[in-house]
């Protein structure tokens, strides 16, 4: 979904995926206090103080990234939402097994995706936005990008 926001926004929007610094840059299991979590915050505001737009994206656990995602919100002066894809876990197996990056798929098995589920894990300061199951992919990036202002030519 992040990715598609991106390609259908273009240049100037940062994708900083939570997977990508934490399991390639970093190597780092997604623990309490893990490097990764101050390396998403200053990645994100490394791309905003050079003026992108930032999409933070990844299994954020409530109770390890909400202290950074709040910081990072209310240090922003422009538009912020948080959004939460209230998925079941046999609708996040089917999402998963559509993706079309071989290596991951392989890497990323139903066993982590089960160690890695959290249902109804929202952020106790409450800013997000939940989206259903029902939402589909393109009814979830086009409400997205029409409620943080993301349209086409911004």
């Amino acid at each position: 979904m992040a990715a598609k926001i991106r390609d259908r926004f273009g240049r100037g929007l940062a994708l900083v995926g939570q997977d990508n610094l934490r399991r390639t840059v970093l190597r780092e299991h997604d623990v309490p206090g893990g490097a990764n979590i101050g390396l998403i915050d200053t990645v994100a505001r490394y791309a905003l103080d050079a003026d992108y737009h930032v999409v933070v994206e990844g299994i954020l656990y409530a109770d390890r990234y909400d202290d950074m995602l709040a910081g990072l919100v209310a240090d922003h002066s422009g538009v912020s939402r948080c959004y939460y894809l209230d998925i079941l876990f046999e609708e996040t197996l089917v999402r998963h097994a559509s993706k079309v990056d071989a290596d991951y798929l392989a890497q990323v098995t139903e066993r982590e995706l089960r160690d890695w589920y959290r249902e109804r894990d929202l952020l106790p300061s409450g800013m997000e936005t939940v989206i259903g199951a029902d939402s589909t992919l393109t009814e979830t990036v086009d409400r997205i990008m029409c409620e943080t202002g993301l349209v086409e030519g911004s």
